[in-house]
């Protein structure tokens, strides 16, 4: 695959997993520092490793989130919170997900992983009540 074709492939991907308003952000926010970053993310996390069929979206995102808790990475855990949730990741398998990584990755990054999801929870609920 060249890369004008990981490219669209990657932002088709990231725009289903993270949803049109946080890539439109993310795309607002696009300047001469950051662009070629951008644009490494969207070919090859999305457009590569996001897209190969060896694992369902739902496992990746539970992989994810695991090692977000692990390396203790507050905004891009809450971020992928969101994104497993559009993956069809349960709540109750986030629940599991961070019991178990409390006993791998140590209690205190679960317990700020639990005050993390409750958080992002809470956003989405509101959201929810918002819309007509």
């Amino acid at each position: 695959m060249d890369d004008d074709r990981r490219r669209e492939q990657g932002m088709k991907v990231r725009r289903e997993v993270l949803g049109d308003a946080h890539v439109d952000r993310a795309e607002a926010r696009r300047n001469d520092f950051n662009g070629d970053f951008q644009d490494f993310i969207t070919r090859y996390a999305w457009g590569e490793v996001w897209s190969r069929p060896g694992l369902p979206r739902h496992t990746r995102s539970l992989v994810t989130l695991a090692l977000m808790v692990a390396l203790n990475r507050g905004d891009e855990f809450r971020m992928h919170v969101r994104a497993a949730l559009n993956n069809g990741v349960t709540r109750d398998e986030i629940r599991e997900l961070l019991l178990h990584t409390a006993l791998y990755a140590g209690l205190p990054a679960a317990n700020t992983a639990y005050h993390l999801a409750e958080e992002v929870f809470r956003q989405l609920a509101h959201a929810d009540d918002r819309e007509p």
